[in-house]
């Protein structure tokens, strides 16, 4: 017996969807037929983490989602639904309580929870995307997983249109800005993948792309005295949870030797546009991203200070 792609399948079964929508039929078989269509695909879905609530809702599949991240801000309207977990773990009697017949997840970080869902009787899908074309992946898989296929694919290649936007866009700068990106302050973490993939769309030199192979935080934890000889121009810090204190960062000993400190080029992104592997840090993180190496591109044409954060 051959083999079969789970992306194949949902293709198959909704050109056959397609098909049927087309023919005629009176009102108790079209009923018939949708009850047909909805036991086809999961119709209750709990997701884990934002990302995965933001893209069915951007696939018009948001009526799907019965469950969210606690955490979840994107879309707004996504608040309203029940909240069934932090990012680390789950209230499991109120998942019980939606009877979801899919449960959405992200990385070997919710391995537990994952696992005791698991053992509960819950189909569960985690995803592991730590890289732009990774995000883009699993929001084709997603719209093939609930049988939108076409619309996962249509999504994927507006944000691919978007990135090839920004990245045309760089061209003018006169040169690409040394950046320093960090994703949380004590210990200093930087050099996550998705991110650094985004700062080069965006115009910049990541100064630590040694580490965007480390998929653990852990192993992204740099120095005070590695980002001074970094030497960048700019820092955009994104600190999870919490706001950037950028008067904190200039005032770090042996910080006023950095050219982004002297200049004033200390900026945020807030995590919520940037740290999170889906659509947002692809339109709204990226965005933010260009819009602040453009300022420092522009005012780098001049001598003088660049413009403050």
């Amino acid at each position: 017996m051959g083999s079969y792609s789970p992306m194949w399948v949902s293709q198959t079964l909704q050109e056959t969807v397609e098909t049927l929508a087309r023919a005629e039929f009176s009102g108790t078989e079209r009923k018939t037929l949708a009850a047909v269509v909805i036991t086809m695909f999961p119709s209750r879905i709990v997701c884990l983490t934002e990302e995965t609530t933001e893209t069915l809702y951007l696939l018009g599949e948001g009526h799907r989602v019965v469950g969210i991240s606690g955490y979840t801000v994107r879309p707004p309207e996504a608040r309203q639904k029940p909240k069934v977990s932090s990012f680390l773990h789950a209230r499991y009697e109120k998942i019980e309580a939606l009877a979801p017949d899919l449960i959405l997840a992200f990385s070997d970080l919710q391995s537990a929870m994952t696992g005791d869902l698991i053992k509960r009787g819950y189909p569960v899908f985690t995803f592991n995307q730590r890289g732009v074309t990774e995000i883009l992946q699993m929001i084709r898989v997603l719209g093939g997983i609930v049988g939108v296929p076409e619309k996962g694919n249509a999504l994927a290649r507006e944000l691919e249109a978007g990135l090839a936007t920004i990245r045309t866009a760089t061209s003018h700068f006169p040169r690409r800005p040394r950046v320093y990106f960090e994703e949380w302050d004590d210990p200093l973490i930087s050099g996550i993948r998705w991110v650094e993939e985004l700062i080069e769309i965006a115009g910049g030199e990541p100064v630590f792309p040694q580490l965007r192979d480390a998929k653990l935080a852990k192993d992204r934890i740099v120095s005070h005295e590695q980002v001074i000889a970094a030497a960048p121009d700019v820092i955009i810090g994104s600190w999870c949870g919490k706001p950037v204190r950028k008067d904190r960062i200039a005032a770090r000993p042996g910080w006023d030797s950095i050219p982004a400190v002297r200049r004033g080029d200390i900026y945020e992104v807030k995590s919520t546009y940037i740290l999170q592997p889906g659509p947002a840090s692809l339109t709204a993180g990226i965005e933010r991203v260009h819009g602040i190496l453009a300022l420092w591109a522009n005012a780098s044409r001049t001598p003088g200070p660049g413009a403050p954060g």
